[in-house]
């Protein structure tokens, strides 16, 4: 035992020596001695990382180069002030001498050039160069203040430093280029974080996805629904907003560096996933070949011996990028690797191109690689809708949720799945226009460019199509006109705005004009009075919804403009590259025209989408394209004005995005009171205000009125002159006097007055019971019991709690406000202001009238009941379909003294 002991005690102390052996000579480093800038003297590791540095590489020859490198890594030590060049490879030259030439370039300008001659750097291995012979040149050149001193301080800091190094190689005898290599350079600080920044922004996005859909399937009236669904934020402006971010790279100018980085990651919006078998699966179809270990040209080349060079030069052996040695004292982990086939060359930042290079994705692959992307998207679309469908009829089966639970979307399901693909559909139709023509542009394979017209022609003549039909659709029974107008510009608080004269003679309005232009109106008569209006049309919303929904009632038809809108954009940014000025100005222009056209229509009828769709989004283009201008490579700007320019456009874009999650939060909490709004008990009950606020303003804003702007005031008000504010007040409208105990009466009196009510009916607003209901006891309701009492008997009073004393319209009343609200029945709301307002059933379209019945109210209550009773007016329910025509009618508030205004026309 003791034998064994001892064996054991000197084989683990042998495994302890030899792991710490191997770990100390893994942890070895080497240290040099190294003087600043500021003349500071220190020690310096030799595997720590340089203040710039080198990235991937390529051929600045076009692949023409007569060296094969596998390695190809440059860096700038600002802590010693010293210049190291790596570099491995072969080459077919036969007993060549050589000259390099090294040049650092940092924002447009050459901050180091030096040639330098193999030979006297001890590089023996490159003096002479013998053909495929391996060679490794390591080259450590020490510089001066006087050489470095361009390069301000803030470059080594600042995100995505904008440089380059290239060597260039001349065959001595010849005195000719034999080769050329150009590297990116970089600080190891960096805005592309796209694994990170995409995932935040993707899971934002299913937030707004959620909630959009969540307001479309929940609820039983259509219109309701719609009405609701208009006020979340809508899933294409989300969309809108990053592709615009992501394609603001895809014009044709100098980017500066920090732009690029920026924009990947939006790339995952406009389908640009990087996934290299992905990227690798695609290349042949695409068309674009090489091979990713190493970087050189292809083929023989002979140089003529005329000037003292006869040899043949062959081609060249391949090698790979030697695997990192951790026992290297020496070793660096930065450094790059060759770029890959189809990439722009390191160092240049133009076009489209340079945008897609920095996700990895070659420019020949972008319609292909989009358009799978966007297959993928679509099937997980369907998916979704189906899961969801499933999902709640499992937890129905399971009596897990309520049986009725989104009754309608899972009755109709179908159609929503229908409306959520054409809608995935429109979402992409801006990106798959602007790849298509940008894939005519490049040309690129057979297949490639087969692919990209078919889809060209059945996306745009599919969506033209459903757009046309839904505009006919709307218009087939009526006529246009074309009237002429004047858009008056006049001076407001702090703008000039601008209004139709027509508007200001309709509503007197007093307006001191500065200028006005002559316009005309395209408007749509409709020859059919009772024909509903488009958000009340049941038939259209279910059809083409996806279109329409959230467009205000007089403004339906923008989705037509705003998707001529989206390809004419596409074809400028995706066509018009080879002239980037007509490419730039064009944009420009159109984003100007389309924020003002947006900005006088209006068209979204919730207020988040119009702030985002139209006036931030809006500006976000003008100012991009604008600043772009100054990035066009005919003016010449200096590169680190056009960084600061870079600058400004990210935090515009930057303010931009944070805008949109901030909405898309709002639109979250504003879902959920949609989803709640059946339910009488909210809470926190201190946001019940608030929830019926926000419906009121929804209700208001559905009927979509003409309202004279702030500041404008009409002639006919000042005649009439300022109006009282209501004062707290209490009115009794009616007394009823009940019968007492104490009453003898003569049973022929009561007999008369009972014949008396039977002959002339009781009081309407009183005792007028709703049509086709009869909740009323019998006994409270049968007046020839007391008859029989004899003359000189007494007739007992009725009790308090016979329901024949009650309030008529609380006769019928059912367990709750929200049931009597779902039974159609119509009861009265006083607002603050103490003016008799009441609700009405959804009458049917063809103006058929309702029964209300009007009760005695206080001018003042509890916020409770208050609360209830407004609350209750935005309770949804379903109305009774006619025979002509099946349609929801929205609930409204009308003042029982006046008639309902007429709707205006759908324009």
């Amino acid at each position: 035992m003791a034998t064994w002991s001892g064996q054991r005690t000197r084989l683990t102390m042998l495994l302890h020596i030899i792991l710490f052996t191997s770990l100390s000579r893994a942890a070895k480093v080497m240290f040099t001695t190294g003087t600043d800038v500021d003349g500071v003297t220190r020690e310096l590791a030799a595997n720590r990382y340089p203040a710039l540095y080198t990235g991937d590489y390529g051929d600045c020859m076009g692949g023409n180069s007569l060296f094969s490198i596998s390695k190809f890594d440059a860096a700038y030590y600002a802590d010693n002030m010293t210049i190291v060049l790596h570099m491995d490879g072969t080459s077919s030259l036969r007993n060549e001498s050589l000259m390099m030439r090294i040049a650092v370039d940092a924002y447009g300008e050459n901050r180091f050039d030096k040639i330098v001659n193999p030979c006297n750097l001890n590089i023996a291995s490159l003096c002479p160069v013998l053909p495929d012979v391996p060679f490794r040149a390591w080259v450590e050149i020490r510089v001066g203040p006087q050489q470095i001193g361009g390069i301000p301080d803030i470059a080594y800091e600042i995100p995505d430093f904008e440089g380059t190094t290239r060597v260039q190689i001349f065959a001595s005898s010849g005195q000719q280029e034999a080769g050329c290599f150009q590297a990116a350079m970089q600080n190891g600080k960096s805005l592309s974080h796209a694994y990170a920044i995409a995932p935040f922004m993707g899971l934002f996005t299913m937030v707004a996805i959620i909630a959009s859909f969540s307001t479309a399937a929940y609820g039983i009236s259509v219109p309701h629904m719609r009405m609701h669904h208009a006020h979340s934020l809508s899933v294409f402006i989300v969309f809108d907003t990053f592709q615009t971010i992501f394609f603001s790279g895809a014009l044709s100018v100098k980017w500066p560096s920090i732009l690029v980085a920026w924009w990947s990651n939006f790339a995952w919006s406009a389908g640009f996933i990087y996934a290299p078998p992905f990227v690798q699966s695609i290349h042949s179809f695409a068309g674009v070949q090489g091979n990713l270990g190493h970087v050189d040209g292809s083929g023989p080349m002979i140089i003529n011996r005329g000037e003292h060079l006869v040899d043949k030069i062959y081609g060249r052996s391949l090698m790979t990028r030697g695997s990192f040695n951790a026992t290297d004292p020496w070793r660096y982990e930065w450094g790059g690797d060759p770029v890959a086939p189809g990439l722009p060359l390191p160092g240049t930042w133009s076009g489209f191109p340079a945008t897609l290079a920095a996700i990895g994705i070659p420019a020949a692959d972008a319609f292909v690689f989009g358009l799978l992307w966007f297959l993928i998207a679509v099937a997980l679309v369907m998916f979704a809708v189906i899961g969801v469908k499933i999902l709640f009829e499992g937890l129905a089966k399971a009596r897990l949720v309520k049986e009725d639970r989104l009754a309608y979307f899972r009755s109709y399901w179908v159609g929503f799945l229908g409306h959520a693909l054409l809608r995935t559909l429109v979402i992409g139709f801006f990106m798959l226009m602007t790849l298509a023509i940008f894939q005519f542009k490049i040309r690129g394979s057979v297949g490639a460019i087969a692919v990209a017209a078919v889809v060209f022609f059945v996306v745009l003549m599919g969506v033209t199509s459903l757009v046309a039909y839904g505009v006919w659709c709307r218009t087939r029974h009526g006529t246009f006109t074309i009237t002429k107008d004047r858009a008056v510009f006049y001076r407001s608080t702090w703008r000039v705005s601008i209004i139709l004269e027509t508007r200001i003679k309709e509503h007197n309005l007093e307006v001191k004009p500065i200028l006005s232009i002559p316009v005309y109106r395209l408007r749509h008569n409709n020859h059919d009075d009772d024909y509903p209006t488009v958000h009340l049309d049941q038939l259209y919303v279910k059809r083409f919804a996806w279109l329409t929904a959230r467009y205000r009632r007089t403004r339906w038809w923008f989705f037509a403009y705003y998707i001529t809108y989206s390809f004419v954009r596409a074809a400028f940014i995706g066509g018009a590259g080879d002239v980037p000025l007509v490419q730039v100005y064009g944009v420009l222009a159109l984003d100007i025209v389309n924020l003002a056209i947006s900005a006088i229509s209006k068209p979204f009828e919730g207020t988040r989408n119009t702030a985002m769709g139209v006036w931030i989004l809006g500006l976000c283009k003008i100012l991009t394209t604008g600043i772009s201008i100054a990035f066009l490579p005919q003016l010449k700007v200096n590169r680190i004005i056009t960084t600061a320019l870079g600058v400004i456009i990210i935090v515009i874009q930057g303010f931009t995005t944070v805008a949109l999650i901030i909405l898309i939060i709002l639109s979250a909490l504003s879902s959920r009171l949609s989803l709640l709004r059946n339910q009488e008990e909210f809470t926190p009950r201190w946001l019940d205000k608030v929830r019926i606020r926000y419906f009121e303003k929804m209700q208001t804003k559905a009927q979509d009125r003409w309202k004279p702007p702030r500041g404008l005031v009409s002639k006919d008000d000042e005649i009439k002159g300022p109006t009282t504010p209501p004062s707290p007040h209490f009115s009794v409208t009616g007394v009823r006097r009940g019968s007492k105990i104490e009453d003898d009466f003569d049973g022929s009196t009561v007999y008369n007055s009972q014949q008396s009510l039977r002959e002339k009916g009781s009081d309407q607003s009183l005792t007028e019971q709703p049509r086709g209901r009869h909740s009323q006891a019998g006994s409270a309701r049968s007046w020839l019991s007391t008859g029989s009492l004899p003359r000189t008997g007494r007739a007992s009073r009725m009790s308090w709690s016979s329901r024949e004393c009650a309030d008529p319209a609380l006769l019928e009343r059912p367990d709750s406000t929200l049931a009597k609200r779902l039974s159609g029945i119509t009861f009265t709301v006083t607002p603050d202001d103490g003016s008799s307002m009441m609700t009405r059933d959804n009458a049917r379209v063809s103006g058929e009238s309702t029964t209300s019945h009007v009760r005695p109210q206080a001018s003042y209550r509890s916020f409770r009941s208050q609360s209830t009773s407004r609350a209750s007016s935005i309770h949804e329910k379903a109305s009774t379909p006619t025979p002509t025509r099946e349609t929801f009618g929205l609930p409204a508030l009308t003042r029982p003294s006046t008639l309902p205004e007429a709707a205006e026309p759908d324009e």
